[in-house]
This record gives C-alpha cells, structure tokens and sequence, in this order.
C-alpha cells in the first residue's frame, strides 16, 4: 500500500505529467463538445429538409384542391382529360 502511495505522490509531483494528464483531459472535452455541434448542425440541417418536405407536401395538396374543385362542375369527359394531366404515365 506504501508503495502505491508512494508512486502516486511521485506522479502529483511532477508537474510535467500533471501538465500532460489536463492537456490530455482537455483535448478529450474539445473532441466531444465538437462531437455535439456536429450532431447538431446535423439535425438541424434534417430540420430544414422535413420542413421543406412538408411546404412542398402542403403546396401540393393545395394545387389538388383546385384542381377537384374545378373538376367539380364538369362532365365526366372533362374531368378525365383534367384527370390525365395529374395522372403519372
């Protein structure tokens, strides 16, 4: 146990590996709060993509409207011919 004590108290002593132990610590909390701006810069860039999605999801739905209410007053001729417009081929 003396020895262990000893080895320790030699370690604490020296100031070049106390230096190099926080130099070691900091670099390890540098590398992960970078890790945690990434993931974050990550999500929200997807945040900026699911909105986007959903604007255009929304503008869609929007053009369709129009669409059935114009399809609304016509024949059923005129609605097919409306229809193939919207119609994937």
């Amino acid at each position: 146990m003396t020895t262990i004590l000893t080895i320790l108290g030699a370690i604490i002593g020296n100031k070049t590996i106390i230096a190099t132990f926080a130099a070691l610590v900091g670099g390890l909390g540098l590398y992960l709060a970078g890790g945690i701006s990434r993931a974050k810069k990550e999500a929200a860039k997807q945040a900026g993509k699911d909105l986007a999605a959903a604007q255009d999801r929304l503008e869609m739905d929007r053009e369709a409207t129009v669409a059935e209410r114009q399809a609304a007053g016509m024949t059923d001729a005129e609605a097919r011919a409306e229809a193939a417009k919207w119609a994937r081929h």
